[in-house]
């Protein structure tokens, strides 16, 4: 049912109602699209906010992207309904809206595009979907082939979702001169100011084919009539009416007419997307459709665009499947963050941060500039902003206008990948201004700032204080009077003053050093004192002085993040660690992954937030929700539990067997946001995806993966060799490139070693320090491990 194909560049699925939700998801700077197996579509793009082109029949607001996507008849999509001209029969691909079972289906989703192969009453439909690497719009192509030993006499008809665009103004017709569907509206707008900017929107849609149709309709209303979109009235007659919406509701639908001999086929391309005005679809139209083929010449720049994101490790284990996920796709979900910002004009710090700790192992120089700008957002107090602005017209919006208190941590932390990949402590020393303009100082400064911060937004306990939120963005009710502190919070800061002091004494700054080291020293007593819960540690203490997150509360008794940042940043000593691991085994993993918190909250808790107010196991209450799982996992291989560590990291992934996958619903080819958690209380539908690829996971699976299971982690002067291969494992091979040079490395265990030994190119690595590696060389390394 589910399969890899033989080059691993596809994963595929074969059947339409198995994993009804099953998608992959395109890209590029300007939009995205979440394709659904069944044909359903999200997709936006940016103008500079996110708008969208394709829109669901009523008004949609414009906001993030959903979890759990709900899809339903009338859901945005894009479908081909066929009719049989003799029988009158019809259905439709890739599935839906007909939802005629087929003979044979293949959905793959692949890197740089997104097939399908549907078999039905002995018609072949292959379709594909791919983008431009710089245009707004959908790259589709149509190919009908005859099965059959008989002649057939079929009709054809592209369905292409337009919706409810605008209450003020809309309305759609054919155009004989662009040979397609023009759809158009005007964006509401209420304060006359906003006029300069909506006059420029993009706020026609169109469908373009490379062939002329021999009919269309552009009337939802009309199309559907009294059949409904699983059986249109207009179908059923000999030719669409050519009708045209006036203030009414737009589709784009064609129709051709196809009359095959047996073993004929007959291909076809459509463009879709979003645009300013019929001049700029003509220019389209001339760019893509002719002469020169610019639609194929567009999916083959496409492609190498999305090959450009490739990972710095390849890796041959005995887990295919892992193998499979961390050489294709890991990256790819990792390249989409940081080269996209997830969509957004203003992403949260953190998030921003975070996405670009990731391009660290894929374009280190997007990811100094990216530090740079987020610096150069900086106040002059040192505290970072709650979001980064990436465009001149852009403002903080949503969460970005709700004051949180963690984003501070990210600097060091994200700062210390980018360091260990690329030895480049020159960023450190250049100087970048505050915001406003009025001082400016080195990165190092800005930095020592932050961390200066985190020191001064203390109560007198020495707890930070936690406002309206931290990383978890709901946890909005701890703090607001101004007295709440964030435990985690707390703890990360023991990690992020330990994380800065590495830094500082690497970059020749040894007495800052000892100051940041007695700062993360001093932090982790306050969160031994205060925070310590007998077995685990607290989340946080809310306004009105109420520990939370502890043995005695109900709901809400264990939180993740404080156990894993307590394994970080040391406050855990030996006899705690044991006691918190044994405890997140027991409380809080499940078959799906490690739960967020547990018992998930079934209540509102006003101390607490809106986070209790979510559904039990959905999102951040109780959900296996990936990031803060990610940051145990990595926890868990700096303290060297590289057992507890794998099993972990490996449930991230759905699969391998058939059974996982169905109960996730969710194809190997990303990681979500979060699995359905909640696995005690609710049990029924604990690991359900959420389908949600936005999510900083994946920058810390990575790094787990390098600085943990393969233990291949960058340092000055070169890689240090520690790996933490799972005790079933005998044998792996990575290939690591580092600073332009390549090495090679064979993990073998042998019986008779006692510690691990590591060979560069035969001669044995003292201290297991790989260095003096030049850029465009190969290395050979053997790496003998412990029986």
């Amino acid at each position: 049912m589910i399969t890899a194909t033989e080059d691993n560049e596809y994963y595929e699925l074969t059947s339409p109602t198995a994993l009804p939700k099953a998608s992959g998801f395109l890209w590029n700077e300007k939009m995205m699209i979440h394709m659904n197996c069944r044909g359903y579509a999200v997709a936006q793009y940016m103008q500079p906010e996110p708008a969208k082109y394709s829109h669901a029949p009523n008004l949609e607001a414009k906001t993030f992207m959903q979890p759990e996507q709900p899809y339903y008849a009338h859901h945005p999509g894009r479908f081909l309904y066929v009719k049989d001209e003799e029988s009158g029969e019809i259905f439709s691909a890739p599935y839906e809206p007909v939802r005629a079972l087929p003979e044979q289906y293949t959905f793959a989703v692949g890197k740089h595009d997104i097939l399908w192969k549907i078999r039905n009453r002995d018609i072949l439909i292959e379709m594909s979907l791919s983008l431009p690497k710089d245009d707004t719009m959908e790259l589709w192509r149509v190919k009908v082939t005859n099965l059959s030993p008989n002649r057939r006499k079929l009709s054809l008809y592209p369905y292409y979702t337009v919706g409810y665009m605008s209450w003020m103004n809309q309305s759609g017709e054919y155009n004989e001169q662009l040979q397609g569907i023009v759809c158009s509206s005007i964006t509401p707008y209420q304060k006359y100011q906003d006029y300069s900017k909506v006059k420029e929107m993009n706020d026609k849609t169109f469908l373009l084919a490379d062939r002329r149709p021999a009919a269309w309709e552009v009337n939802h209303e009309a199309f559907e009539g009294e059949g409904g979109i699983a059986s249109p009235s207009a179908i059923h007659r000999e030719e669409l009416a050519k009708g045209e919406a006036r203030y009414e509701t737009p589709v784009a639908v064609l129709q051709y007419r196809l009359d095959l001999e047996p073993g004929a086929e007959e291909s076809y391309r459509f463009l879709f997307g979003p645009a300013h005005n019929e001049e700029q679809i003509a220019g389209i139209k001339q760019k893509y459709f002719g002469g020169e083929d610019g639609f194929a010449a567009a999916e083959r720049e496409y492609e190498e665009y999305v090959a450009e994101g490739r990972g710095c490790i390849e890796i041959a284990t005995p887990d295919a499947d892992l193998d499979n996920f961390v050489n294709h796709w890991l990256p790819r979900q990792m390249y989409y963050h940081g080269k996209t910002n997830r969509l957004t004009t203003d992403p949260q710090t953190r998030n921003y941060l975070q996405d670009n700790m990731g391009m660290s192992y894929i374009a280190p120089d997007i990811a100094r500039n990216a530090f740079l700008t987020a610096l150069s957002q900086q106040e002059a107090s040192g505290e970072m902003p709650d979001g980064i602005i990436l465009h001149k017209d852009a403002e903080l919006k949503y969460i970005n206008q709700v004051p949180h208190t963690d984003h501070c941590i990210w600097l060091p932390v994200c700062l210390s990948t980018y360091l260990d990949e690329t030895n480049d402590y020159s960023l450190l020393e250049e100087t970048v201004p505050y915001v406003g303009g009025k001082e400016s100082g080195t990165v190092r400064e800005h930095v020592d700032r932050a961390m200066n911060w985190l020191i001064q937004a203390r109560d007198e306990r020495g707890l930070n204080y936690i406002n309206q939120g931290d990383w978890c963005d709901p946890m909005n009710m701890v703090g607001p009077k101004g007295k709440g502190v964030s435990g985690w919070l707390t703890i990360a800061t023991a990690y992020a003053f330990s994380t800065w002091a590495d830094i500082c004494e690497r970059s020749g700054k040894p007495e800052v050093a000892r100051q940041y080291r007695l700062a993360a020293e001093e932090t982790n007593a306050v969160a031994n004192e205060y925070l310590w819960d007998g077995e685990w540690y607290a989340r946080g203490i809310t306004d009105d002085n109420v520990l939370f997150g502890i043995s005695t509360d109900k709901e809400g008794r264990i939180f993740l993040n404080p156990q894993g940042w307590a394994l970080m940043s040391g406050a855990a000593d030996e006899t705690k660690r044991k006691k918190l691991i044994q405890t997140v085994a027991e409380q809080l993993e499940s078959p799906y992954g490690v739960e967020k918190l547990a018992p998930s909250y079934t209540s509102m808790r006003e101390d607490v937030g809106r986070v209790t107010q979510k559904h039990p196991g959905s999102a951040e209450n109780g959900a296996v929700y990936n990031h803060a799982a990610a940051f145990y996992i990595y926890a868990l291989y700096l303290t060297g539990e590289q057992e507890n560590a794998f099993r972990l990291l490996r449930k991230m992934i759905p699969g391998p067997d058939a059974e996982d996958i169905l109960r996730r619903g969710q194809l190997p080819v990303f990681i979500p946001n979060y699995y359905r958690g909640a696995y005690r209380q609710y049990p029924k539908t604990a690991g359900r995806s959420s389908h949600l690829f936005n999510t900083g996971t994946v920058p810390w699976v990575y790094r787990s993966l390098i600085d943990g299971l393969f233990g291949l982690q960058g340092t000055p002067e070169g890689i240090r060799v520690r790996p933490q291969l799972p005790a079933e494992w005998q044998k792996a091979a990575v290939k690591r490139r580092f600073r332009g040079a390549e090495l090679k490395v064979t993990f073998k265990r042998e019986p008779e070693v006692k510690a691990v030994e590591v060979y560069l190119d035969g001669i044995l690595a003292e201290n297991g320090l790989i260095k003096d590696m030049q850029a465009g060389t190969a290395y050979e390394v053997l790496v003998k491990i412990p029986q």
